[in-house]
């Protein structure tokens, strides 16, 4: 009888996500933009071209939100919970506005997602959790419990900022000039807030994991 103890296989490093992660995360908001464009009437004051436009982009937006979550599960092998409880929301409001025929509940849609990951991040702050670890999954490897935390809440602050700035656009734009600006506002809006979170980040040791592993399978000779 062999007593040699069984090993147990090394664990599955995660696959990186990259720029699929992006393309996860804001290509359903794309896809609709174009489909929106793509059927929307060229002569001004078409009302129900207009609503048709704004319905068709709902459907393929909903569509698409679909398809990035199975595409997460099979390309990076899990889902966010914040990925998750956002396609919800676009499947929710989406069938709204196909249902009414009404844009507002595909514009106010992002509001309350903001709302509520800002109160979820804040609240989970004031009572010592950072929530936003357990939504992303975990997606800044190495990043300290307290740099979690500081990440929360300064992401918490920023869906407020970010809920208070929808809505004040859906006030005053028009629904081609809000979904414009959809895209060219609000992404790059959050990847220039996503950069001012690194030096914080770094400094809380996030990808330190990754240096000492390397350390560790290739040492310095």
């Amino acid at each position: 009888m062999n007593d040699t103890p069984e090993t147990k296989p090394a664990a599955k490093p995660k696959p990186k996500s990259g720029w699929l992660n992006i393309a996860i995360d804001y290509g359903p908001l794309l896809v609709f933009f174009l489909v929106y464009k793509w059927f929307s009437p060229s002569e001004e004051g078409n009302a129900v071209g207009e609503v048709l436009a704004i319905v068709k982009g709902t459907g393929a937006f909903i569509a698409a939100a679909v398809v990035a979550v199975a595409v997460s599960k099979w390309k990076l092998g899990h889902v966010t919970p914040m990925l998750m409880l956002s396609t919800a929301l676009i499947v929710f409001f989406g069938g709204l506005t196909i249902l009414f025929q009404d844009p507002v509940f595909v514009q106010v849609k992002p509001t309350i997602i903001y709302v509520v990951f800002a109160v979820a991040l804040l609240v989970g702050v004031w009572r010592g959790k950072a929530l936003l670890k357990y939504l992303l999954d975990a997606a800044f490897e190495g990043l300290s419990d307290r740099g979690w935390m500081k990440l929360s809440r300064n992401w918490g602050f920023y869906f407020i900022a970010l809920a208070l700035l929808n809505e004040v656009l859906r006030a005053m734009l028009s629904f081609d000039a809000w979904l414009a600006a959809k895209l060219w506002v609000f992404l790059p809006l959050s990847f220039l807030f996503t950069f001012t979170q690194l030096p914080m980040m770094l400094r809380e040791g996030l990808g330190k994991e990754e240096e000492e592993e390397a350390v560790t399978e290739h040492p310095p000779v």
